[in-house]
């Protein structure tokens, strides 16, 4: 891959977090993103279901911050996230997939409109892509990719690992 490429998905993956588009990522981002996921499957924010996605946005705020907030001013910039994060996610997958994971497992919660014990319908996950903004293109292919056993569900182990792999950015090719 080179530099430009490599840059190009670093570009692409914070856009991904930071939600308002103002060059940081903060809890703002993820309290946003949790809200709009809410508003788009009819949950309110004072059941469990909203309780536990924003409880969920919080810890992956917190782990994120942990990961590259390297001033600490509660702020991730761009250069952070490349410097920090995306060093740190490709050094440890697993972590950023723990840090992750009550975000997403509460996200799933919420696109299980059909109650379907904590598994989503790919539908659900599409419409939940779109929400946190992805095109409608993108948001097809993925949630289709993350029905690995083409049941229809989708189960939050396969979005943990799938969110780990996206954010693990490998290095451009030396030039």
């Amino acid at each position: 891959m080179d530099s430009a490429e490599y840059e190009r998905k670093i570009a692409h993956r914070f856009a991904a977090f930071d939600q308002d588009g103002n060059g940081t990522i903060d809890r703002a981002d993820f309290n946003a993103a949790a809200a709009r996921l809410l508003a788009e499957f009819g949950t309110t924010a004072r059941c469990d279901k909203g309780q536990a996605l924003y409880t969920g946005a919080e810890a992956f705020w917190q782990g994120m911050a942990g990961i590259a907030d390297v001033d600490g001013d509660q702020r991730v910039t761009r250069e952070e996230f490349v410097g920090g994060a995306v060093k740190r996610l490709r050094d440890n997958p697993e972590r950023f997939a723990e840090i992750a994971r009550p975000f997403l497992r509460a996200a799933i919660a919420v696109a299980d409109s059909e109650n379907n014990g904590g598994r989503a319908s790919v539908a659900s996950v599409e419409r939940a892509l779109k929400v946190l903004g992805a095109s409608a293109e993108i948001a097809g292919i993925a949630a289709q990719s993350l029905d690995t056993d083409r049941d229809g569900l989708i189960a939050e182990s396969d979005v943990v690992s799938a969110l780990a792999v996206y954010f693990t950015v490998i290095e451009p090719d030396a030039t």
